[in-house]
């Protein structure tokens, strides 16, 4: 990830590298034991899955991206976490 975009939040950091010869999008997602314990980072991974749905579907295929949840992950809710996401990846699709 080093060659790709990093687009940094509160909670999460995106990693998105451009790789035009594979047929579908690559998701992968580090959630550390700072966040929280297994409950709790389950669900972030859980919310972070869906969100990388959403993503799968509005964008095409052809790029490696890769989600780093926070510390502060383990305090946003579901929709505030969605959000910051959502803007990342539009951002880091835009550059």
């Amino acid at each position: 990830m080093k060659t790709g975009i990093k687009i940094s939040g509160i909670a999460t950091v995106l990693y998105l590298q451009r790789d035009e010869s594979q047929t579908q999008a690559r998701f992968g997602f580090i959630v550390s034991k700072a966040v929280g314990g297994a409950v709790k980072r389950n669900l972030i991974k859980r919310r972070l899955r869906s969100v990388a749905r959403e993503i799968n579907s509005a964008q095409p295929a052809g790029y490696n991206l890769v989600i780093r949840a926070l510390p502060e992950a383990s305090s946003f809710n579901w929709n505030r976490l969605q959000q910051e996401v959502l803007n990342n990846a539009k951002a880091a699709f835009s550059k």
